[in-house]
């Protein structure tokens, strides 16, 4: 059987406006449909960069204890583990070149 879902520890962790920090979490694969959307979106129109926070925010199922993972979120992660996340999505889909 496939493994469809992979566990991620973030090296700084998300700060959620009470103060909680999240740091593990889950992340699924991404179907054709979570690259396509995105490129709908008009914030991705504006600031094609803007694609990896709505993909991101669809693949991460689970971040601590929050109960959404929206792109409000990705967008107030640390640059380190937006870095993160963004390596670990290419390692997980196999997009990483062969090197």
């Amino acid at each position: 059987m496939i493994e469809t879902e992979f566990e991620f520890t973030l090296p700084k962790g998300y700060l959620d406006p009470d103060g909680n920090l999240h740091r593990t979490g889950v992340m699924r694969l991404a179907r054709a449909m979570d690259e396509i959307v995105p490129m709908r979106d008009p914030r991705v129109k504006g600031n094609p960069a803007y694609a990896t926070v709505i993909i991101l925010s669809r693949v991460i199922v689970r971040l601590g204890a929050l109960d959404e993972i929206t792109p409000m979120v990705i967008e107030e992660l640390f640059a380190a583990d937006l870095n993160y996340l963004q390596t670990f999505y290419r390692q997980i889909n196999e997009l990483e070149e062969e090197g």
